[in-house]
């Protein structure tokens, strides 16, 4: 709790205390009614000051007006008819006093939730000059510039690890617990907490645009955006409150003159009296703050809920379109796959799996291609796994957009694809299997073929199947690949639609195309990551981007944004949010619902003031109490 919250409580507590002894004691007169009235000023001087404050600024009808007029009205009745009933305009500050600080304590619970993720940005970092390490600001370090990160020490920007080994807690980038291995060759975050070894990282951004401070600006700007549920309960409240202080002075003064001039009743304060209080009772009833404050209160919930579990969610309203989606559109580099290449098979010419002929397969093909820098040669290479003896090859002769041709061990090699087959006089035998394929020949004689293709991810198969369970009708993924590399992607992680061989203009068109199909107010939400997804996470409903290792633009154009590329937040972000907005349906239900009953009954002067007191203070408890809920999304 910070000091106002401990103050609140403190004048809360004590309050409670004075009034049980004011009732064991129970003074009589004079002094009853200046124990009972320093006890109303010292619980309610608050909110008497806000309500005169907002009558001088032009905002009168609030709930601290409602409270200050109810009370009041309830100590001036006591007064008129000498009953020293003081209690209850006592009780009614107390009790609204009391949900204000559950209110308070459960904002700033919420507020809490979103700023641990603040506590991610870096006070400074390492770099070593003349032999001693020298702390700087992040912001002093340039890109390319060697920093070091000590063991507890936080990563200040974005880079690559040179050299050292470690493990990394990104627990408050991702909500992952389980730490990460990192060596040298390794992309780091900012942000992330250096656990064990010393580590020496070169930077790739500088500080204003590492994943930290794009974090901090995504977190800040999230609370800004309200949702329209929030825009409605705000209009509604400024209608709202000023109608049923309307509606009291009506209930307060046209019954009373009713019966004086058609029954006869003579002109006294005592006709006026019953109806007063009824009037009093149906302000305090009235108060719409269990709207006011649960709702927004609810998404503010929600959305630090989703922030702790590596879900950053750029605005209530983004929340609310998020519940609604019912269709959501893949791409697949990056976002379903790995976004490398990777050896999948290798077959012989004999289409036999023999161990010593694949590895024959890769030895040749790594040898072939060990001067170049293109992916599926560092793939080749990766796959083989070993040292490569340079001086077996005598001579390389790249040809383009064919493949090479290598003397190896005084061999001719050729490595590449079918057309270049063709020119070695060499009938390449057709692969089954989807990728790209590298096929190998020997002096003239086909040795076999290699497919490499882009890795589906372990947990996407899963994310999939998860987003059906989460209530998604439809998935679609899009992307530029072949068509028979898209279509057994989509077969393997279950896919219902799938649509290759599309530039980014094609996406756009393809996606505006699924979001007019939908029906009703469903909504389609496109995933990916790439600075080609950029459009159409700007065009679809709701832009979802992978964080860790998407580009820059794809996360500024998301409205949603993972922090640890995994695909099973997807559906964890639509249960969060459907969570969220099924708690705010239950208090505008609940509050509108015990509040209009309560006030029928008000008016028929079967409520008193105590249950008057429930129907606003106990109501918004209750709304703030649900509204939390929000915040606790670790089984969602």
């Amino acid at each position: 709790m910070n000091r106002e919250q401990r103050i609140m409580l403190s004048r809360i507590i004590i309050s409670v205390v004075i009034t049980v002894g004011l009732l064991i004691v129970n003074p009589q007169g004079y002094i009853r009614l200046a124990l009972y009235l320093a006890l109303y000023l010292f619980i309610g001087c608050d909110i008497l000051k806000e309500a005169a404050c907002g009558i001088v600024r032009g905002r009168v009808f609030d709930e601290n007006f409602l409270m200050a007029i109810a009370t009041v009205g309830a100590f001036a009745l006591a007064l008129y008819e000498r009953s020293g009933d003081y209690l209850e305009a006592v009780a009614v500050m107390l009790f609204y006093q009391t949900g204000e600080f559950f209110q308070s304590y459960a904002v700033g619970k919420s507020r809490r939730n979103i700023s641990e993720l603040m506590n991610i940005r870096p006070d400074y970092a390492n770099i070593e000059q003349e032999g001693n390490i020298v702390k700087v600001s992040p912001e002093e370090v340039a890109v390319g510039q060697t920093i070091i990160v000590q063991p507890g020490e936080k990563v200040p920007i974005d880079g690559v690890v040179i050299s050292g080994e470690s493990s990394l807690d990104t627990s408050a980038l991702s909500g992952e617990s389980l730490p990460q291995e990192v060596r040298a060759g390794d992309e780091i975050i900012s942000g992330s907490i250096n656990i064990s070894g010393v580590l020496n990282v070169r930077t790739t951004r500088e500080f204003g645009n590492s994943t930290v401070s794009k974090i901090m600006h995504l977190v800040e700007d999230s609370a800004s955006r309200k949702s329209k549920s929030e825009d409605f309960i705000a209009k509604f409240a400024r209608v709202y409150t000023p109608a049923v202080c309307c509606g009291a002075l009506a209930l307060a003064l046209l019954p009373p003159l009713f019966l004086i001039v058609f029954a006869g009743e003579a002109l006294s304060f005592a006709t006026f009296g019953s109806w007063a209080y009824r009037a009093l009772v149906f302000l305090v009833i009235s108060c719409p703050c269990a709207l006011v404050v649960s709702i927004p209160l609810s998404f503010f919930a929600g959305i630090g809920g989703a922030s702790r579990s590596g879900v950053l969610v750029k605005g209530a309203n983004i929340l609310e379109t998020l519940s609604k989606v019912k269709t959501v559109v893949f791409d697949k580099t990056g976002t379903l796959t790995k976004g490398v290449f990777e050896v999948i098979a290798c077959h012989n010419s004999e289409d036999q799996d023999a161990l010593s002929e694949k590895e024959r397969l890769l030895e040749y093909a790594a040898l072939a291609e060990c001067s170049s820098s293109h992916p599926i040669a560092k793939s080749l290479q990766q796959a083989y796994g070993q040292t490569l003896d340079r001086s077996r090859i005598s001579q390389i002769k790249e040809v383009s957009g064919k493949g090479i041709i290598a003397t190896i061990d005084n061999k001719s090699v050729a490595v590449g694809n079918d057309k270049l087959m063709t020119e070695q006089g060499v009938m390449p035998c057709q692969c089954k299997k989807a990728g790209t394929i590298v096929h190998l020949s020997v002096e003239g004689k086909y040795l076999g073929h290699i497919v490499l293709g882009d890795v589906v991810k372990p947990e996407a198969a899963k994310a999939v199947s998860d987003l059906r369970r989460s209530g998604i009708t439809q998935t679609i993924m899009l992307t530029g690949d072949t068509k028979a590399v898209a279509e057994q992607t989509a077969s393997a992680l279950g896919i219902d639609q799938v649509y290759s061989r599309l530039l980014p203009a094609d996406k756009v068109s393809q996606i505006e195309q699924i979001i007019n199909a939908q029906k009703g107010d469903a909504k389609t939400a496109f995933v990916g990551d790439g600075i080609n997804d950029a459009p159409v996470l700007s065009r679809a409903d709701i832009g979802i981007a992978m964080g860790a290792m998407g580009s820059d633009a794809a996360i500024e154009a998301a409205d949603v944004v993972l922090m640890d590329d995994d695909p099973m937040k997807i559906g964890k972000a639509i249960r969060i949010s459907r969570k969220c907005l099924r708690i705010v349906r239950e208090n505008i239900t609940m509050a509108l619902g015990i509040k209009g009953i309560c006030m029928i009954l008000g008016i028929a002067g079967i409520v008193n003031m105590w249950l008057a007191i429930f129907a606003d203070v106990g109501v918004m408890i209750i709304a703030v109490l649900n509204a939390v809920r929000a915040m606790y999304v670790s089984k969602v």
